[in-house]
C-alpha cells in the first residue's frame, strides 16, 4: 500500500504517479518516496497492462523541494552498525547510491515515463524530473528548477550532474552546478532541459498525451549509439572540453578558494562522469558525494544554513505562551542609511511607516532611499506606489499617533537616543514596544528613558537593510516576553531570520565581529604588510579583509564607540593593540569610503580602490622586519573571533550555539563553509582550541585567554552541540 505515492491507471494504460508526502507542506525526498517509486519501477517492468507512467505532484506547493535534510543525519556518521565486511565509506557508498541506482532504473525500466512538474522541482525534485523521457512544466514564470545543494555544502547526488550537462551542455550545466542557480520554466525550455511549457491544468494531459503517442520512447538520449553532448563530444582529445574546466577551475577557485569540498567534487564528477557510460557515471558521482558526506563540512553546512535557519524564522526562540502580535504600523525614528532600509522593507512587508527626522528634508530622503531602490529593480510603477505610500515622513511626533511597533535609529551617542525615547513615549505611551536599532550600546541601559523597560528591546539590523538577511534580538535585563514575541513576529512579517541574545556592550555580532577588524588593525599596527592581511582574511571565506570592512562601517564611526566605550566604563576601559592605529587615522581625518579616504584610497570618478601606500609608514613606522606567514595571520584573525564567541556563550550572550553560528555566518559574514563558529570549534575538537588559544595567548596576549568553559569542556570532552542536544532532550 502506497504512503508517498499514489497510483492510478487509466483506460490506456497510463500508471499516474502521484506524490504527495503526507505530514509535509512539500514534497520532500523521505524513505517512503523510495519505496513507493521502487514499487511502481517494479510495476511497469513487469505489469503488461501498464503502458506508460507520468510522475506528478499532489501539492499545491510545487513539485518537490528535494531530500529531507532534517532527516539526513545517518549519512553523516550517525545511527546504524557497519554491514559485515564494509567499511564505513563503503558503506556510505551504499546509502547514497541508493537514489541514484533508483532513478536509473526508472529511465531503464523500458517503458515511457513523462514528468507533469506543477510547481518548484530544487535538488532532489528536479533530479526525479531530469530522469524521466519527457518532461511538461507548468507555464508560470515563479516556478524555480534548479540545483542548489552547493549552497549547503552538498552537490546534485542522484544523477544530476551527469545528466544536466548531457540534455544543456557541459558549460551551461556547471554555471547552474557550481552557482546553484534556478531557472524558470521558459529558460529551461530553451536550454533544452524540458521539452514542454504548457497551461498548469493541462499539464498532467500533455504528458500523458506524449506517453500514448510514443510507446517506444522510454530511452533516454544518452543510451543510444549515437548520442553526443551539446556543445562537443566530452573527451580530452576535444580542446573546448579541457579548456572548460580549466576556465572551470580557476573561476571555483576565485568564488570559492580552497575551504569548500562541493565544488571541487562537481568539477572531478563531471569531468569523469562525462566521459563514461551513464551507469559508470552515477557511480562516479555517488564516490564523490560519498567523500563530500563523510567530511563535517556538509553536515556542518545543512545544520547551520537550513535546519537552524528553518527553525529561527519558524520562531523557535518566540515565547510560547504570547499570542501572536503582528505589527500593522511602525514608527521609524531615524531617517539615515539604517532607518530607510528599515522604512523600506517593512513598507515592502505591508506595513505602515512614519519615517521622523529632525527634518523634513532628512526624512524625505529616507523615503526616497525606497523610491531609488525600486526603481534600480524596474518594480512595475503601480507596485512601487503602493510600497511609497505605506511611508509617510514627519518631524512631528504627534503623527507617530496609532503605531503599534517603535524602531529606533539615530546617532549612536546615549543622550540623543534618551531623548527621541521620551518624545515618542510622550506620544505613545509606555505599553507600545519599543526597539533600539543600536549596535553597540546596551539595552539594560537605553531602556532607562522608557517608563516601562519590559517593553524595551533591541532589534538591531545590519547594512544594506534590504539586503543583509539577520536582525539581532537583544533581550536586556528587563525585557519581558511581550517584547521579545513582538520583535520575532516583526522580524517574521519582513522576512528576516532572527537571532535572539542577552544584552551586553555590543552583543553578540558587533562584539564579536568586531574582533576580526581588531586583529587586523593590531597586525597592521605591528608593521605586518597590509595586503597580507587583507587577502588572508578573504582566504579564509570572510567576504572582505578588516582594513576593508572598517572603511566601509567609517573609522569615525569605530572611533565615536571607542570613546563612548571609555566614557561608559571609566577605570575598567582596556584599549586594544589596533586602537592606535584608529586613532591615528582619525588625526589624519581618514574617515574610509564616505570621504574617499581610509586604509583605502578611492579616486575621483569610481576608480578601482587601492591601499593606501603611506599606510604602513604612517601608524607603524614601516614594515616590519619580520613578517608573519600568511597561516600565522589566518590563525589570529580566526581564533581571535573563536575565543570572543565562546566567551559570549560562557557570559551567557548567546543561549544556543545554533543562535551563535546564524549570527555570525548571517550577521558578518564569519567563513559559511564551517557552519559557523561553534560548529568549527566543535570540529575542530575544544581540547585543541584550547591549546591553540593558550599558545597565541602567551605570544599575543590575554585577548586570546580561554574562558574556563572551553577549559572545562575539553577536559570532558564536550561540544556545544552535544550540550545542546542534551538540553532539549
Amino acid at each position: 500500500m502506497t504512503t508517498a505515492i499514489h497510483t492510478e491507471l487509466d483506460a490506456d494504460g497510463i500508471l499516474l504517479l502521484t506524490i504527495d508526502v503526507p505530514g509535509q507542506s512539500m514534497n520532500v525526498i523521505t524513505p517512503e518516496v523510495q519505496a513507493d517509486l521502487a514499487a511502481a519501477i517494479e510495476r511497469l517492468k513487469t505489469d503488461d497492462a501498464v503502458k506508460g507512467a507520468v510522475l506528478t505532484s499532489g501539492k499545491a506547493s510545487g513539485f518537490m523541494a528535494g531530500a529531507d535534510l532534517k532527516g539526513m543525519g545517518a549519512l553523516f556518521g550517525g545511527g546504524a552498525a557497519l554491514p559485515e565486511g564494509k567499511s564505513k565509506m563503503a558503506a556510505l557508498f551504499d546509502g547514497v547510491f541508493g537514489l541514484n541506482k533508483l532513478l536509473r532504473d526508472l529511465e531503464t525500466c523500458g517503458k515511457p515515463v513523462a514528468a507533469a512538474v506543477n510547481g518548484l522541482a530544487l535538488g532532489g525534485g528536479l533530479e526525479f524530473v531530469l530522469a524521466c523521457h519527457y518532461r511538461v512544466v507548468a507555464d508560470n514564470p515563479k516556478i524555480t528548477l534548479g540545483l542548489p545543494e552547493i549552497m549547503v555544502g552538498l552537490f546534485p547526488g542522484a544523477g544530476g550532474t551527469q545528466r544536466l550537462p548531457r540534455l544543456m551542455g557541459i558549460q551551461p550545466a556547471l554555471m547552474y552546478l557550481l552557482q546553484g542557480k534556478n531557472m524558470s520554466p521558459q529558460e529551461a525550455l530553451g536550454f533544452g532541459v524540458v521539452q514542454e511549457v504548457a497551461p498548469a491544468a493541462d499539464i498532467v494531459a500533455r504528458a500523458k498525451a506524449w506517453v500514448k503517442a510514443n510507446p517506444n520512447g522510454g530511452v533516454q538520449p544518452w543510451d543510444t549509439k549515437n548520442f553526443k553532448f551539446p556543445g562537443g563530444p566530452a573527451t580530452a582529445l576535444n580542446p573546448n572540453f579541457a579548456q572548460i574546466f580549466v576556465g572551470g577551475t580557476a573561476m571555483t577557485h576565485v568564488n570559492a578558494g580552497d575551504n569548500m569540498n562541493a565544488p571541487r567534487a562537481i568539477l572531478s564528477a563531471v569531468y569523469e562522469g562525462c566521459q563514461v557510460p551513464m551507469d559508470l557515471a552515477i557511480r562516479i558521482e555517488s564516490k564523490y558525494f560519498a567523500k563530500v558526506v563523510a567530511d563535517p563540512q556538509a553536515g556542518n553546512m545543512i545544520r547551520s544554513l537550513f535546519v537552524s535557519k528553518q527553525a529561527a524564522e519558524k520562531g523557535a526562540r518566540r515565547p510560547k505562551d504570547v499570542p501572536p502580535a503582528p505589527t500593522k504600523k511602525v514608527a521609524m525614528l531615524g531617517a539615515g542609511l539604517m532607518g530607510a532600509g528599515i522604512a523600506m522593507v517593512s513598507a515592502q512587508a505591508g506595513i505602515e511607516v512614519v519615517l521622523l527626522d529632525t527634518t523634513m528634508e532628512a526624512a524625505e530622503k529616507g523615503k526616497a532611499y525606497t523610491a531609488d531602490r525600486l526603481a534600480k529593480k524596474k518594480m512595475p510603477a503601480d507596485k512601487a506606489q503602493a510600497i511609497l505610500d505605506r511611508i509617510k515622513p514627519t518631524t512631528d511626533y504627534a503623527d507617530l499617533a496609532g503605531c503599534d511597533l517603535v524602531i529606533e535609529a539615530v546617532f549612536e551617542t546615549r543622550e540623543i537616543k534618551a531623548r527621541v525615547t521620551q518624545a515618542t513615549e510622550a506620544v505613545l505611551g509606555p505599553n507600545v514596544i519599543f526597539g533600539s536599532n543600536t549596535s553597540t550600546l546596551p539595552i539594560t541601559g537605553l531602556a532607562e528613558a522608557w517608563s516601562k523597560p519590559e517593553n524595551f528591546i533591541g532589534i538591531h539590523f545590519f547594512s544594506p537593510v534590504e539586503k543583509m538577511p539577520l536582525v539581532e534580538i537583544i533581550v536586556g535585563k528587563k525585557t519581558g516576553p511581550a517584547a521579545i514575541a513582538k520583535a520575532l513576529d516583526y522580524v517574521a512579517q519582513i522576512r528576516k531570520t532572527p537571532i535572539v541574545v542577552n544584552d551586553s556592550r555590543g552583543f553578540y555580532t558587533s562584539r564579536c565581529f568586531g574582533t576580526y577588524v581588531q586583529e587586523g588593525l593590531a597586525l597592521l599596527g605591528e608593521g605586518t604588510t597590509p595586503a597580507l592581511i587583507e587577502n588572508v582574511g578573504k582566504q579564509m571565506g570572510m567576504p572582505v579583509g578588516p582594513l576593508a570592512v572598517n572603511d566601509e562601517v567609517g573609522l569615525d564611526l569605530s572611533y565615536k564607540v571607542a570613546q563612548q566605550t571609555k566614557a561608559d566604563l571609566g577605570d575598567d576601559y582596556k584599549g586594544g593593540p589596533g586602537e592606535a592605529v584608529i586613532e591615528k587615522m582619525h588625526e589624519l581625518g581618514r574617515q574610509g569610503r564616505k570621504n574617499a579616504k581610509g586604509f583605502y584610497v578611492y579616486p575621483e570618478g569610481g576608480g578601482k580602490k587601492f591601499l593606501w601606500p603611506d599606510l604602513v609608514q604612517t601608524v607603524a613606522g614601516g614594515l616590519a622586519a619580520s613578517q608573519p606567514s600568511a597561516a600565522d595571520v589566518k590563525e589570529r584573525l580566526l581564533y581571535r573571533q573563536l575565543v570572543e564567541c565562546a566567551r559570549c556563550f560562557a557570559e551567557g550572550v548567546l543561549e544556543t550555539p545554533q543562535d551563535g553560528d546564524l549570527g555570525a555566518i548571517f550577521g558578518w559574514g564569519f567563513a559559511p563553509f564551517t557552519g559557523g563558529p561553534f560548529s568549527h570549534m566543535d570540529t575542530v575538537g575544544i581540547a585543541n582550541v584550547v591549546a591553540t588559544l593558550d599558545r597565541l595567548a602567551q605570544q599575543h596576549g590575554a585577548r586570546f585567554a580561554p574562558p574556563q568553559l572551553l577549559r572545562d569542556m575539553a577536559a570532558r570532552g564536550d561540544s556545544f552541540y552535544a550540550q545542546a542536544a542534551r538540553r532539549a532532550a
